[in-house]
């Protein structure tokens, strides 16, 4: 229990005029400071949440501390609505999303700043003040010249109260998607005033008059105090930190045990007393029954994001029932266990006190005041005394020794979330190559959008048109595996499986990867990658470490993209799995043309990401035709032959005939160069049927050139195929 002693402390207010003035004086002391109060006093309690009862306390707040708050305005729920087109012939979704505003009061005292923010147990703010959803969060420290916050008064009007004095937060427009669309239970990481340092007795009763070099309070870096009397609040310390409370004519002194007021005094030799009746208070006696001290000390751990931690004083434990004392104050595990093993080591010592007689009364000495006895050992405080018709009777009690040296302490693991800052947004923007199925009139132009970790929660997309943005619908947060080329990727004819082929990728994200596939899974389509025009298909994935993967067992130039396979690709080609994650857009909004540009905002990004359409066209291109082969005739004349391929044909059955997929059948057979040919002749059948008179003036007219061919599809033309050189 405290040493609380203002009721003996009446007798020494009153002076030698009288014992019974002075117990009056300090009766009405007490009566004022102790009277019982319609509050409890400060507790320990587990981690709360963020409510919004009537008649809740606000608590004052010191140090460091992890307070649920109260939620004292909020609106509605503002309900949003997206309509999002499906992929693959599926129907269009129309998804809904929810956000609140609202306002969470967090200390009646003023704060120096917020930290981190958990809503639901998942950190909603990190240690870099950073949201991890959609929103907008304004801090008001509790300030008596605070503004009223914009949101509420637009809400309320001239009715709109500021709050001033109370530590508050405003949160607008916060995203509750991942909250089951409810305001979640949240708990905010406060700093109060001097919060990064350790708490003081000043802090607790700014009225009371602290000594001249007033010490922290002993290892605590934060308190919570709900309110009540001030007695309370000093009982709940005291039971693992002794405090000294001393009321005077300069009013109410508190210290902490065991701290000396100026120079220590030594007392005067003990009188000398005739009579047996004192014999028993002229020496040390201990008590036989030791008073039962805390063998455990519960509080908030700071090492574990201020969740509750006991620790208990070093040595064997005591039988029986263990006693646990709740200290509502921010600790760390070394300072908690300091404060259980000085609690033991004053166990030891409490019960051994002294009465010691003197004549006359130095006025120095006070209850309160720290002595040192003649020929003793020890400091002793000055509990009472009493004026006796032979002198003055001081009640001494023993203070305790300094204990042994600090001892480390393990807080125990802590599964704090992820803290991880919101990326940016990485956007590209690409054609692909037809599907089988999929409609040869409608162009497939995806977005991929990817970040840096999963903390990224998505992005908004838009149509870049002129100085329009178009809205396009989201990303979802799901991330695109996307990355470049480490090192150039050699040319291939792109024909055969090649099982030595390796082609090696550093992606955007340590966490993104690649899966193994077998020939089975290449022949169904699995495991396919854009890099650059060319879709490729790969059959092994080796992770290299520091993002960088193999990609081993290539099959190139897939869907039509043979030419890019024949050129190869550099080093910083970009790379796009084909998978899931990417975002189908809407031809009409997006056009597959070069110039096409998209754009991406999301949390992260301060300003819009954009992206160019790359591979324009590439969908309803028609693929190259192949199998070149010359007929001779015995007048000498050469037929030209060519095998046509068909959009979104990715397996060649035997005895099946490819279909055509474009409006009508017809080709461009040029001779000479491709964008500008000498001659060219128009076919509706896959041959061109030259005499050996017509090559001969096509070779007397224009020279040695090569003889091609294209596919006129209803879109665009094939990529060129050479027949033969003439002559």
């Amino acid at each position: 229990m405290a040493t609380l002693v203002l009721t003996a402390l009446g007798t020494a207010i009153g002076g030698p005029i009288g014992a019974s003035i002075g117990a009056l004086i300090g009766q009405q002391i007490d009566s004022r400071i102790l009277r019982p109060g319609g509050r409890e006093g400060p507790r320990l309690r587990e981690l709360s949440i963020s409510s919004s009862s009537y008649g809740q306390p606000i608590p004052r707040q010191f140090g460091r501390m992890r307070v649920p708050g109260t939620v004292i305005w909020s609106t509605d729920l503002i309900e949003s609505k997206r309509k999002e087109k499906g992929r693959k012939g599926q129907p269009s979704t129309t998804s809904y999303a929810y956000s609140a505003s609202f306002a969470v009061a967090l200390s009646s005292t003023p704060i120096a700043r917020v930290g981190r923010i958990w809503a639901d147990g998942n950190l909603l703010r990190g240690a870099l003040d950073d949201l991890k959803v959609g929103g907008t969060l304004r801090i008001y420290r509790g300030f008596g010249d605070d503004p009223v916050d914009p949101l509420i008064a637009a809400a309320k009007g001239n009715a709109a109260p500021a709050f001033r004095d109370c530590a508050y937060v405003v949160f607008e427009n916060l995203e509750l998607g991942d909250y089951g669309n409810r305001i979640p239970a949240l708990s905010f990481e406060i700093f109060a005033d001097g919060g990064d340092q350790s708490v003081s007795l000043a802090q607790l009763a700014p009225n009371a008059t602290q000594p001249a070099a007033a010490p922290p309070l002993a290892h605590a870096r934060g308190f919570a105090d709900e309110g009540g009397p001030l007695a309370s609040t000093l009982a709940a310390i005291d039971q693992v930190i002794p405090l000294v409370c001393l009321s005077g004519g300069e009013g109410l002194t508190i210290a902490a045990l065991g701290t000396a007021q100026g120079e220590i005094l030594l007392l005067p030799e003990q009188l000398s007393l005739d009579t047996d009746d004192h014999s028993e208070a002229r020496h040390k006696r201990r008590g036989s029954i030791p008073v039962r001290r805390p063998a455990a000390v519960r509080y908030y751990d700071e090492d574990r994001d201020y969740q509750t931690g006991v620790q208990r004083a070093a040595g064997a434990s005591s039988s029986g029932r263990e006693l646990m004392i709740d200290l509502p104050a921010t600790l760390t595990a070394r300072g908690a266990r300091q404060l259980a093993n000085d609690n033991a080591n004053r166990t030891r010592w409490q019960n051994e006190t002294v009465t010691w007689h003197i004549g006359q009364l130095d006025p120095r000495i006070m209850p309160g005041t720290i002595v040192r006895l003649p020929e003793t050992p020890g400091q002793w405080l000055l509990r009472s005394w009493e004026w006796l018709d032979r002198g003055i009777a001081l009640k001494l009690e023993r203070i305790a020794p300094a204990g042994t040296i600090a001892r480390p302490s393990d807080p125990g693991e802590n599964l704090a979330p992820t803290d991880l800052v919101i990326p940016p947004s990485l956007l590209m923007a690409t054609e692909l190559p037809p599907e089988t199925g999929s409609n040869p009139a409608q162009p497939l132009i995806f977005a991929a959008a990817s970040a840096q970790n999963p903390a990224w929660r998505g992005a908004a997309l838009f149509s870049v048109q002129a100085d329009e943005l178009v809205e396009l619908g989201t990303t979802g947060n799901r991330r695109a595996v996307m990355g470049a080329l480490v090192a150039p990727l050699e040319a291939s004819a792109a024909v055969l499986f090649e099982p030595k082929a390796e082609a090696v990728i550093e992606l955007v994200a340590d966490d993104l990867d690649f899966a193994d596939t077998d020939l089975a899974g290449l022949a169904a389509g699995a495991n396919r990658i854009m890099i650059g025009g060319e879709l490729m298909q790969f059959l092994s994935a080796q992770p290299l470490g520091e993002r960088r993967w193999r990609l081993s067992g290539l099959l190139r130039g897939r869907g039509g993209t043979e030419l890019a396979a024949f050129l190869g690709h550099p080093a910083g080609a970009p790379s796009i799995l084909i998978d899931d994650t990417l975002v189908p857009l809407d031809p009409l909004l997006v056009p597959p043309l070069a110039n096409s540009r998209l754009g991406a905002i999301g949390t992260g990004d301060n300003e819009t990401v954009a992206a160019v359409l790359a591979n324009a066209g590439l969908s309803r291109r028609p693929l190259c035709p192949v199998h070149p082969r010359i007929g001779f005739e015995a007048d000498g004349a050469k037929t030209y032959r060519w095998t046509r391929r068909a959009r979104g044909q990715w397996r060649w059955e035997d005895r099946v005939e490819v279909p055509l997929i474009e409006e009508r059948e017809a080709y461009l057979v040029g001779y000479g160069p491709v964008d500008a040919p000498y001659v060219a002749w128009q076919t509706d059948a896959p041959l061109l049927r030259l005499t050996s008179s017509e090559c001969a003036s096509l070779v007397a007219a224009h020279g040695s050139a090569a003889l091609w061919v294209r596919q006129v599809g209803t879109f665009d033309r094939s990529p060129p195929l050479l027949l033969a050189p003439l002559p």
